[in-house]
């Protein structure tokens, strides 16, 4: 995989560089602000981008603001937000209007780089990858009403799963229970959330938008 590298600490730019390289992956461009970042990904657009969210010249979100547009301009380029905040408006729009090749991962919850190796692996194949603590403060920081009340616990369980990237497979692994039993609860989670005769969009990307947005 090719990938561009962003964050204002050069020390961890170059540890993860080097991790890359060790992995296989070919690092393209490695740079410390948003300018630089979207400088290089127009000279020639990698497969991912490992972006942080506050860089210079403010150090507030110009990280976010770089992926929005990344994925508006090249969305075939993979964007993975590897931060220790969650910005949650920009975060928000980008999960939202973003509907494949996304993550987020908070720096300090990544415990083992075989975590940060398999979500940067799941969002520059066109999946997801989200932290459940980004998730958490995305919820909590909306002020809708929640339209998954009628969803069990079960269900809730699963549903935040699918908004992590998981596939069923792996939801199935981690919850010990069979791949049919989630298939089934996800089959409950459309039509709870009236989404079974849905055509021409993915069920699936919906409901995790919904349940972001809840």
């Amino acid at each position: 995989m090719r990938v561009i590298l962003a964050d204002d600490s050069t020390l961890l730019r170059e540890g993860l560089a080097r991790l890359l390289v060790e992995e296989g992956h070919e690092v393209t461009a490695s740079v410390g602000d948003a300018e630089a970042l979207l400088e290089a990904i127009a000279a020639d657009p990698p497969d991912a981008a490992v972006v942080d969210v506050r860089m210079p010249p403010t150090h507030t979100d110009e990280g976010l603001r770089a992926a929005l547009e990344i994925r508006k301009k090249w969305p075939d380029t993979g964007v993975l937000v590897l931060s220790q905040y969650v910005e949650r408006r920009y975060a928000t729009d980008l999960l939202t209007t973003a509907t494949e090749g996304v993550g987020y991962l908070l720096k300090d919850r990544v415990v083992q780089v075989d975590e940060f190796l398999d979500a940067l692996d799941r969002v520059g194949a066109g999946r997801t990858a989200f932290d459940p603590e980004v998730v958490r403060q995305l919820l909590t920081f909306s002020s809708q009403v929640d339209p998954l009340q009628r969803l069990t616990e079960r269900e809730h369980e699963v549903i935040a799963k699918m908004a992590q990237g998981h596939t069923n497979a792996a939801i199935a692994k981690q919850l010990h229970v069979s791949q049919s039993a989630v298939e089934k609860y996800v089959n409950a989670i459309f039509d709870k959330l009236e989404l079974s005769d849905v055509s021409g969009y993915s069920r699936r990307v919906l409901a995790i938008l919904r349940f972001l947005d809840s």
